[in-house]
């Protein structure tokens, strides 16, 4: 039954801000782990989602919803088998397989609507009160507790905790003692658009470093969802021009790998930044998901190492009478620590370092990726640390 809640409480043990995937993750985890938990977040449970991202999820992600209570339909599923990387002109390729790693599929493809309502639904079956329309204006460390300022129809009310978990898109974090939010512009967009081709994608996920940027495209349905990153001028040039001319640099970047490219639909254009904080805790107060970090799209990691921070944070308070005491937080800060630095570095690396065109740029490129491709155990390791994370439990 739902625990929708039209009161806001004084108290509660555990409060968890922005019920994205991650936090509604957060919350379900934490209350199967048997704590007092309280999900806040400022859309209305009615609204129609508008979010036409895809995003991709590996298979351990999936694991950790489906075990959370969180049942996408298998219909909005589209399973990646393969993983190809590439460059545009140049030699040097890797695959990544299931085979690999030795699982049914490396991850898959659904759309953010159909795995937020599928969180709803998980909360609601769980029966974790949801403080939904509401927002939180401040955050507070005090000796025993957390003190947050909560604004719902106007009106401005308290809530006291011993664990706030944010898990919002970062701002709140900047309130907090110690803790600062660095902002790396990478003077990029994203170009997303939805593809058709001649020829199926056979659950093939593509990451090619064209000659004009990096691109992804993630199989879709019958279809790509395609994430290039462009500068920013020419990202707007292409979201308004006719279909015609994206369809001919699409053309020269794939070099006809998928046959004759028949419709590109729903293009749409995101400015690209790195938005990351110099610690994960404060007193009483612990960062998930983009409240942490927000990446960029390049390598399709931002999500998948959200949630390994709510697994990661949810071990940490597991043995603890007190969620929100300074060595449960340290815990937190230690579990996450690797994967966390590891897999920013290899983002960012990916575009400040690989964005380019230059011969020695695309021979060590070549070189890199031929190798990863001809050593199994240092693909499977590689292919490994992208599913389960790096310095995690399998």
């Amino acid at each position: 039954m739902s625990r929708a809640s039209e009161t806001v409480p004084e108290h509660v043990e555990i409060a968890v801000v922005g019920g994205g995937p991650v936090g509604a993750l957060a919350a379900l985890r934490l209350a199967q782990a048997g704590r007092k938990v309280v999900l806040i977040e400022a859309r209305d449970p009615a609204a129609k989602l508008a979010d036409a991202r895809a995003i991709a999820l590996s298979w351990a992600s999936l694991a950790a919803f489906a075990e959370a209570g969180v049942m996408v339909p298998e219909a909005a599923l589209t399973a990646i088998d393969t993983v190809h990387v590439s460059q545009q002109g140049s030699w040097g390729r890797t695959v990544l397989s299931r085979d690999d790693l030795d699982l049914p599929r490396l991850g898959a493809v659904l759309d953010y609507p159909a795995l937020a309502e599928a969180c709803q639904q998980a909360l609601a079956d769980a029966g974790v009160t949801v403080l939904w329309r509401t927002r939180v204006t401040e955050v507070a460390a005090l000796t025993a507790f957390a003190r947050l300022t909560l604004s719902r129809d106007g009106k401005a009310s308290p809530l006291t905790c011993r664990l706030a978990v944010l898990a919002d898109g970062g701002e709140l974090a900047e309130q907090l003692l110690g803790v600062i939010r660095r902002v790396h512009d990478y003077q990029q967009s994203a170009l997303l658009a939805e593809l058709r081709t001649e020829r199926p994608h056979d659950g093939v996920a593509y990451e090619r470093f064209s000659r004009r940027g990096p691109l992804a495209l993630l199989p879709h349905g019958d279809a790509f969802k395609l994430v290039w990153t462009r500068s920013p001028d020419e990202a707007q040039a292409l979201r308004d021009a006719p279909p015609e001319v994206l369809i001919a640099q699409l053309d020269e970047a794939l070099a006809g790998r998928f046959g004759q490219i028949l419709s590109v639909t729903g293009r749409a254009v995101f400015p690209l930044t790195l938005k990351q904080v110099n610690r994960t805790v404060s007193d009483r107060v612990a960062l998930i998901g983009n409240a942490a970090q927000t990446m960029h799209p390049v390598a399709a990691q931002g999500l998948n190492l959200g949630v390994r921070d709510a697994l990661g944070l949810v071990e940490a308070v597991a043995a603890s009478a007190d969620p929100g005491e300074a060595g449960v937080l340290r815990r937190y800060a230690e579990l996450r620590r690797l994967d966390s630095r590891a897999v920013v570095g290899f983002t960012h690396s990916l575009v400040s370092l690989f964005d380019g065109n230059g011969t020695a740029v695309s021979l060590l490129r070549g070189l890199g990726m031929n190798l990863l491709d001809i050593v199994p155990p240092a693909r499977r390791r590689f292919a490994g640390h992208l599913v389960f994370g790096v310095g995690t439990a399998r």
